[in-house]
């Protein structure tokens, strides 16, 4: 247990028991089918539609869901060069990060056209917005803000429980002045308050993966959407087969 626990701790991430901010519970409201052929990656819910990204190099592509059948509405692939990550909307566009190429696109929504492209430093992993910068995961325990003009780096904040900071930031979403993340390899989420960096809260979604009804061929959880209009969150994982609407316990 102690070496297990010290592993966890290299990693940046610890069980549950470990933690300092509150945990809260989560209960299931609905499920909805989802692609077991998506290796999630982003996930977001705009203007009325689910929109996805998933990875692998040769099946990374963005594409808008219907929500009640899990279906591909529209379907827009990468080359295989690219393996997809995280995607935001801001403004006008839809952004998707590169996992290892550095480079992140911006497209027309309603056409898939790329508009652009931009270059980072470091793997990509997730993003979302405030409102007024895209924020960015690259795997560690910092969070970059981005210009979404320009999407050079105009600060970093580390996350933190407690003293400790919390690496494996994966997929984000900004939920009510709070950026939430998903921790890879755990079954839990981050809840980050944007100004300090602490983590107000965590929530344990830990027997989800079976109440989805996933089998071996499932890995790992990975995927939060809020419907902001109707306060409907929503979360899945690569290969799942549900995509689950959730509420959290407690504030």
């Amino acid at each position: 247990m102690l070496l297990r626990l010290a592993l966890l701790a290299s990693l940046g991430v610890l069980p549950l028991l470990a933690q300092t901010a509150p945990v809260r519970s989560y209960k299931v409201v609905r499920m909805y089918p989802h692609d077991t052929k998506a290796f999630t990656e982003g996930l977001e819910y705009h203007n009325g539609s689910l929109w996805e990204s998933t990875g692998l190099n040769g099946t990374s592509s963005v594409r808008r869901v219907d929500l009640e059948t899990g279906r591909p509405l529209e379907d827009h692939p990468l080359s295989t060069l690219y393996f997809g990550e995280g995607i935001t909307f801001f403004g006008d566009r839809l952004f998707q990060l590169t996992y290892m190429n550095g480079v992140a696109f911006a497209y027309d929504p309603k056409t898939f056209k790329q508009l652009t492209s931009y270059h980072y430093s470091g793997e990509g992993w997730a993003l979302t917005h405030d409102g007024k910068r895209l924020i960015m995961s690259d795997g560690s325990s910092a969070l970059r803000f981005l210009d979404p003009a320009t999407f050079q780096e105009q600060s970093r904040l580390t996350v933190r429980d407690g003293a400790r900071p919390v690496s494996n930031l994966n997929e984000l979403e900004w939920i009510d002045g709070e950026i939430w993340a998903n921790i890879w390899m755990q079954e839990i989420i981050a809840r980050i308050d944007p100004r300090s960096g602490q983590v107000k809260s965590w929530v344990n979604l830990q027997g989800l993966r079976a109440q989805a009804g996933c089998s071996d061929a499932c890995d790992v959880l990975n995927g939060i959407a809020y419907d902001a209009a109707r306060k409907r969150i929503f979360v899945t994982g690569k290969y799942w087969p549900k995509l689950i609407q959730i509420e959290v316990a407690g504030p």
